[in-house]
């Protein structure tokens, strides 16, 4: 019992020893099985699917299929089952002639996995062939005197089976003059001879019949026969001898067909027929006897078809001479083929990617090759290479199968397309060459952004533009393609004075045109920055940005505009002629010098640049000659003295273009009256109004007129009051505080009367003002010696009378002796109302006076400027002032 659980462990043992060493050959890729020779077309031989773990369902998906070195398929694979089968019958005599051992090799590669799995299947020996001679009749010749005990060499049977199926044993039948033994050989084989065990008797029996049968172990056995005939001749005293026992010969196996390879020698000291050596070849291969061939004569071996070194690499022969006795010798014959380097590298593209995407990383498997060279040593050594400036390298995987592989990432925008060159050289001198070429396209990846044709865009859009107008077009390209380099453009959205960006710019998604969506004014929007997206059409998406600067081009679109003179009220009623007659009156003496500045004409325009820039000239006037107009300053001076024919009204219409294409304009009319006198001004105001209102009585204008020289003389008289109160309590001022720095303080207000025509008679001589309309600012200038240039000053007398008398502390006196006071409006310039104009009385002031009235003229200056918005209104309020 325990020597059979022993048995029974020691089973398992073995057993659980095959399975692990299944299981490491698998592991390695090796996988062995073995079939018996004569198989029929499709026989099972493994499961190479279970052996390997592929499932059935993945053998398509991943292309597993069978590839062996031979030049015949003898193996496939199953699609359904997984089983390796065989694919053609399979004779072991045919492919493993002289191999104890038949193995054929062939290789299961998984094209999705890019693996090579190697497969040995032994092919093993069945009893299909019989023992066979090569000749069925051997006929020996011998002589009558041959003593018994001699030994007759005979042919030997070739069985190609192995083991038990070979040739087994020899028997010999046929007569009792002979017997058989059997030698055994170097290698193991046996050698039947033919032994003579009783002496001949020609005359008894010329020839002796026999028969040789050969026998294999095989079950059921299988035999061979062939027949012997024995000739009985009269005495042969010398039998043939070789010159040496052994002949070895090294041959290339590119020597032509027809080349002596050696030449074999036998000699007989008979003579006659007895010496006659003939040659045959007692032992050769049925392989051989189709390379080989022996002259029966000479003894030379002659090739008759071209060596192969891989097919066969020693070849051994059996050569026997023998006389015309029936005497004979044996001599061996040993032909060694040596390796010439004639086959050229077979480099087999086994399986190959065709496509491979830009973002596979370093190392991925690009095809499987197979390298083999039938030569042997040196010449049968491959060595593989591909060029060093591709991103490939070869990699070893299994015996003679190499993998091609990324060696870094790939850019399909640098380089789309590679044709690989896979070269395989051999160690033979000279060295043999092959080559196979892998083509490769490279799958594109959405890894560029679109980049734009430009850093940045710029345009100049002329205003007043036609809406949907092109703008500018912006262009991107992308590297990549197909799909991920379709660019499509979209505005970053923003805002415009308020309103959205899309209500002004829109941009065409396909072409990166810029169009307009309204008209521009350049008075509104100077400028336009926005930026423009570029999107790819890859997953996930990229984008680049862009800033597009639209600079809006001025265009003279724009008329200047008057500001001073303010433009006439449009016509109506009586009393609006009348006032809008007083707009841009200025009041001017006779006696002034030539080149004085009686005006300045004011404007401005809202364009920009050259189209801003203005000029002036005098269209239109009632004295041509009399005054003339500054080109670029607008200002109205007098070109000679006025003379006493010229008339006191004077119209000057002044036109002001600009300098755009084409030109602009606009015109100003100005109105000057010129008098000797206070009164003759008024007396020509008086007239002038009369004239712009000429539906009223010319009674209605001298009574108001009287009005206004009572009023006049009101104001005087008190003004004198005031001074001789001011004198009684000088003697307080010392204990009162600083009085101001007004230049009438104290003095009362019903002294002076206004008259805002007068009014602007000395705002002319004081202010000059200058208005741009680019930098909408403004800038108000004021002249120290505008009131001298304007009005020259008499010679002053010896010792002038002063209006105003200040004491040391800054307080004034009124002086009793100083006539009345005429104030021209606000503006704090006082004349003496007589009958003589007011220069008169300015030139009685003396220098520091006059300095503060310059102060006051200033004044009166700024509050012109901030008065203009309203002008025409204050000027109706002045009069109505004036006439009541």
């Amino acid at each position: 019992m325990c020597g059979a659980g022993s048995r029974w462990v020691r089973r398992e043992r073995a057993l659980l020893w095959c399975v692990l060493v299944a299981a490491w050959e698998a592991a390695w890729g090796q996988l062995r099985y073995s079939v018996p020779e004569e198989m029929p077309k499709g026989s099972f031989v493994g499961d190479v699917a279970k052996d390997l773990a592929i499932e059935l369902t993945a053998l398509q998906d991943r292309g597993v299929r069978v590839v062996s070195k031979l030049r015949t398929q003898y193996f496939s694979l199953h699609g359904k089952t997984g089983h390796l089968v065989t694919a053609e019958r399979i004779d072991r005599e045919q492919l493993c002639e002289s191999v104890q051992r038949c193995v054929l090799r062939c290789e299961v590669i998984v094209e999705g996995e890019m693996k090579v799995y190697g497969i040995e299947v032994e092919i093993t020996d069945i009893n299909d062939n019989a023992p066979s001679f090569r000749e069925s009749v051997k006929e020996l010749i011998t002589s009558e005197t041959t003593s018994p005990g001699w030994r007759f060499p005979l042919a030997e049977a070739h069985d190609p089976d192995l083991g038990r199926n070979s040739l087994q044993s020899y028997e010999l039948s046929g007569d009792e003059h002979f017997s058989l033994a059997v030698q055994a050989g170097p290698g193991g084989d046996q050698r039947p001879e033919l032994v003579l065990a009783k002496a001949l008797d020609r005359e008894e029996a010329a020839f002796h019949e026999l028969v040789l049968r050969a026998s294999d172990g095989g079950e059921p056995p299988r035999t061979g026969t062939a027949r012997i005939r024995v000739l009985v001749l009269d005495a042969n005293d010398n039998a043939p001898a070789f010159s040496q026992a052994e002949y070895t010969v090294r041959v290339a196996e590119d020597v032509p067909v027809g080349s002596v390879l050696v030449t074999v020698t036998a000699t007989d000291a008979d003579e006659g027929l007895n010496g006659d050596v003939k040659y045959s070849l007692k032992k050769i291969t049925e392989k051989a006897s189709k390379i080989f061939q022996l002259d029966f004569e000479t003894g030379a071996i002659t090739l008759v078809r071209s060596l192969d070194f891989e097919e066969g690499e020693y070849y051994e022969l059996e050569v026997e001479a023998h006389d015309g006795g029936g005497l004979f010798d044996t001599a061996k014959v040993e032909i060694t083929v040596t390796d010439v380097n004639d086959n050229m590298p077979e480099l087999t593209v086994s399986s190959a990617l065709s496509e491979i995407s830009e973002d596979a990383p370093p190392g991925t498997v690009v095809a499987l090759l197979h390298v083999q060279d039938r030569d042997s040593g040196a010449n049968g050594q491959v060595r593989c290479s591909i060029g060093e400036s591709l991103p490939f390298r070869l990699e070893k995987t299994f015996e003679d199968y190499y993998r091609v592989v990324t060696a870094r990432e790939l850019d399909r925008e640098e380089v789309s397309e590679y044709n690989v060159t896979v070269l395989a050289a051999d160690g033979g001198s000279p060295s043999l060459r092959s080559s196979a070429v892998l083509a490769l396209r490279v799958l594109d990846v959405n890894d560029n952004a679109p980049v734009f044709a430009e850093a940045r865009y710029s345009a100049r859009v002329p205003e007043n533009n036609a809406a949907g107008a092109l703008l500018l077009r912006v262009r991107a390209w992308d590297a990549d393609w197909g799909a991920n380099a379709r660019v499509r453009y979209r505005l970053w959205e923003g805002r415009v004075r308020g309103a959205p960006l899309s209500s002004y710019v829109s941009v065409q998604a396909e072409t990166g045109a810029l169009y307009a969506l309204r008209s521009f004014d350049y008075e509104e929007v100077r400028e336009v920055g926005l930026w423009v997206r570029a999107e790819d059409g890859g997953a996930p998406a990229l984008s680049s940005n862009v800033s597009v600067r639209l600079e809006i081009v001025d265009e003279n679109d724009n008329a200047p505009q008057v500001l001073y003179p303010p433009p006439a009220p449009a016509s109506g009623s009586g009393s609006a002629s009348a006032s809008g007659w007083w707009s841009g009156v200025e009041l001017w003496p006779r006696s002034a010098e030539a080149g004085s500045l009686v005006a300045k004409v004011v404007a401005v325009d809202a364009d920009a640049g050259q189209n801003a820039w203005l000029s002036y000239e005098l269209a239109k006037a009632t004295e041509p000659g009399l005054f003339r107009v500054g080109l670029h300053s607008g200002e109205v001076r007098t070109a000679r003295l006025p003379l006493a024919r010229d008339a006191a009204r004077q119209s000057l219409v002044v036109v002001v273009k600009d300098h755009g294409r084409p030109a602009l304009s606009a015109t100003a009319t100005l109105r000057v009256v010129l008098g000797e006198s206070v009164a003759e001004l008024l007396s020509e105001l008086g007239s002038a109004a009369a004239a712009a209102a000429p539906g009223e009585a010319a009674g209605s204008l001298t009574r108001w007129l009287v009005l206004a020289v009572a009023a006049v003389s009101c104001l005087f008289l008190a003004f004198l009051l005031l001074l001789l109160a001011l004198r009684l309590r000088r003697w307080r001022r010392s204990q009162l505080p600083a009085a101001g720095s007004g230049a009438l303080r104290g003095v009362p207000a019903s002294h002076f009367v206004g008259i805002d025509g007068v009014r602007a008679f000395l705002r002319s001589y004081s202010h000059e003002v200058s208005l741009t309309a680019d930098s909408r600012k403004s800038q108000l200038r004021f002249s120290g010696g505008s009131c001298c240039d304007t009005l020259p000053a008499r010679p002053p007398p010896d010792e002038p009378a002063p209006l105003l008398h200040e004491d040391p502390d800054g307080a004034r006196r009124a002086d009793p002796a100083a006539p009345p006071l005429l104030c021209i409006g606000n503006s704090a310039s006082c004349f003496a109302a007589n009958s003589y104009f007011p220069w008169q009385a300015l030139s009685h002031v003396k220098k520091p006076r006059m300095t503060e009235l310059e102060k006051e003229a200033n004044k009166a200056s700024y509050s012109y400027a901030d008065e203009q918005a309203t002008e025409s209104q204050k000027l109706m309020r002045a009069d109505d002032y004036f006439l009541k």
